[in-house]
């Protein structure tokens, strides 16, 4: 047996023995959630696992705009009002339903939650309704990089009328041969 094929084969086996797969755990990675692929980022907070999360997710929505979503173990769910601190700025923000396959999607329309996301160092989160519970942190190291690599295919589309047309220059020829 050769040393690739032993190399392979210890590979496999490590994949196989129950190592964690990244889902709902703390940091930033792909959405685990069927059909996202990589069209979302997902940061969870410290502490999280299977059974008990908070995150925030950056996606790539259907119509190519960028949507910022939040998916939780929370027993009552993840819609209504929740309190947000990003790198010490302090906002109240409403989780709305939404098709897509997360808790709801944040009403971001200044774009402050996902710069934040993007640029900054922590998160701090809670359901305005869970006063009496301490706050979620997301560590936003990597956010940048992890939400980029989801947006790739988010970039703006223009309209067929706004593209450029076929250049009307062919190449340079001289009596009718081509130099």
């Amino acid at each position: 047996m050769g040393p690739h094929r032993t190399a392979a084969l210890i590979a496999s086996a490590l994949l196989l023995s129950g190592m964690p797969v990244a889902g709902q755990q703390v940091g930033w990675h792909y959405s685990p959630q069927p059909g996202e692929g990589d069209r979302a980022s997902m940061g969870c907070a410290r502490g999280s696992d299977a059974e008990t999360f908070t995150c925030l997710v950056v996606r790539c929505e259907d119509d190519f705009t960028t949507g910022v979503h939040l998916y939780t173990s929370r027993p009552q769910g993840g819609l209504g009002a929740w309190e947000m601190t990003l790198d010490r700025e302090t906002r109240q923000v409403e989780v709305l339903p939404d098709a897509a396959p997360y808790h709801g999607r944040v009403d971001d329309a200044d774009g402050w939650l996902l710069d934040g996301l993007r640029h900054g160092t922590f998160a701090y989160l809670r359901h305005m309704a869970d006063t009496g519970s301490g706050f979620a942190y997301i560590d936003l190291t990597g956010s940048f990089r992890a939400i980029e690599e989801a947006l790739y295919w988010c970039a703006p589309r223009t309209p067929p009328a706004e593209r450029n047309g076929d250049p009307d220059v062919g190449p340079e020829t001289k009596n009718g041969e081509m130099q």
